[in-house]
């Protein structure tokens, strides 16, 4: 499962750039409410299950609320789906914490919330490079 989530985190997103794009992602999610969403807040532990429909609906609409309020662009272009027409995966990028989100880098940061249909990993773990590549300048000193 680990592999599938990543390959699903690694694929294609498309930006949801300007709100009323946004406002049709948020619709869609509503009509496929269907209590099998992960809603995973980055640093925090992944969940381990589902969210109720009731949960989803709240947090969709606390995270709009956070986006329009922090945001304070006339464009949004910090939501990004596999499909905005039939999504299984969202990344939501905090306000406050973009770095290079949009555009190119080989060190994106983290979203900062992820809904999926996949259970999540943990991602900040599952990024890491190897232990034996975090340490090895570490050596040199010892």
């Amino acid at each position: 499962m680990d592999q599938e989530y990543m390959t699903a985190f690694k694929g294609r997103f498309t930006s949801a750039m300007r709100w009323p794009q946004l406002d049709a992602l948020w619709h869609v999610l509503h009509q496929q409410n269907d209590g099998g969403w992960f809603v995973y807040a980055l640093g925090g532990n992944p969940p381990d299950k589902p969210v109720t429909s009731e949960q989803f609906n709240l947090f969709l609409g606390k995270i709009d609320e956070l986006l329009r309020q922090e945001h304070d662009h006339d464009y949004c272009g910090i939501v990004y789906a596999d499909s905005l027409s039939e999504p299984t995966i969202i990344k939501i990028y905090d306000p406050n914490n973009l770095g290079v989100s949009c555009g190119f880098s080989d060190n994106p940061p983290l979203p900062g919330w992820i809904l999926s249909r996949l259970q999540p990993i943990d991602l900040p773990e599952a990024m890491q490079p190897p232990k034996n590549r975090r340490s090895w300048w570490q050596k040199l000193f010892h």
